[in-house]
């Protein structure tokens, strides 16, 4: 039986700012075993990113302030590791690739440079053995003349060189745990599914596992195992991914499914759209934070926050409708 590579337990995260705190995760739970794939979705602002950070412990601190019971990868709990020991952690058995490859890299070092530091830091290889093993790294995501290459500034790449070079530095050291924060998102549609493809070759030939952060329900679809959903700051549900796509439970899922475009619909259909804002995180509301929005919420919807709960074999929703009937459970 496949291992938990990482576990979280009631993951918080909030931002101390002159409005007051701001509450970003909001006791999240989850956990990804070996060679699996996990997609974490939801709209801008509900947590995804904050929550990898948190456990990835990329927050200053303050403003950030993070709890959780547990923040385990294998055995080995995060929580307690002293900031050296995080260091050797980060970057060599579980790495991350972050959103916009224009800013990701250094743009005064050169590319090999970048690729080949956490060789040096975290392996400890000389330059020779570095430079090599950078060469390969380059080829292994696809860039032509990878040792020429390695002579380059980040200015010289293309966004979809830059991501495959961002890429190359989170494998240079063989990860159990690659999180990819939204890597496609700065890049133009040809592009993104070039990276997507890539990933998902190198997930398969390393065989690490992964958690891709997305907006795009439709590009996890083709890519991960599981789904978990997120809005303001909670996990409102996590399924199998064809079990997700097939019979979303809650309303927020259902919606954003309905929101994607599809190729069978009638050309001068309207894409509908998920109604109203997101919930103001400084102050949350005390019932469930979709029950403003949510075209089934009920009394008390508006009170209590549902708490995650079975509705099929791995299937969890925090709701307490029955989208189907539109009744309580």
């Amino acid at each position: 039986m496949a291992r938990n590579v990482l576990e979280v337990e009631n993951l918080v995260t909030e931002f101390d700012t002159i409005e007051g705190a701001v509450h970003a995760v909001n006791g999240v739970s989850f956990e990804i075993q070996e060679a699996a794939t996990l997609g974490v979705v939801g709209e801008s602002g509900c947590g995804k990113s904050v929550s990898m950070l948190s456990v990835m412990r990329l927050l200053p601190q303050p403003p950030a302030r993070i709890q959780a019971d547990k923040i385990d990868y294998y055995d080995k709990s995060l929580l307690s590791l002293s900031d050296a020991a995080m260091r050797s952690v980060r970057g060599s058995e579980i790495t991350m690739v972050f959103q916009d490859p224009m800013t990701s890299l250094n743009p005064v070092l050169t590319i090999g440079y970048q690729v080949m530091e956490p060789l040096r830091l975290h392996l400890g290889m000389s330059r020779k053995e570095a430079e090599h093993r950078a060469a390969e790294l380059l080829h292994l995501v696809g860039i032509a003349q990878p040792k020429q290459r390695l002579l380059d500034f980040p200015f010289q790449f293309s966004g979809g060189m830059l991501q495959r070079a961002g890429i190359a530095m989170a494998l240079a050291c063989d990860p159990s745990l690659l999180i990819a924060d939204e890597p496609t998102t700065a890049l133009d549609v040809t592009i993104q599914a070039q990276i997507v493809e890539l990933v998902k070759r190198l997930r398969d030939q390393l065989g690490m596992a992964l958690i891709w952060i997305s907006h795009d329900l439709g590009v996890v679809a083709g890519l991960v195992d599981r789904v978990n959903v997120m809005y303001a700051g909670h996990i409102v549900e996590k399924a199998s991914t064809d079990d997700l796509y097939a019979n979303p439970r809650h309303p927020y899922t259902m919606l954003l499914l309905r929101s994607l475009p599809r190729l069978d619909s009638v050309t001068d259909a309207k894409l509908q759209t998920v109604p109203g804002q997101p919930c103001d995180l400084v102050n949350l509301p005390s019932g469930c934070p979709f029950a403003e929005r949510c075209p089934f919420a009920q009394d008390i919807c508006l009170e209590e926050m549902p708490p995650l709960e079975e509705v099929g074999s791995g299937h969890q929703v925090a709701c307490w409708v029955d989208i189907d009937t539109g009744t309580l459970r």
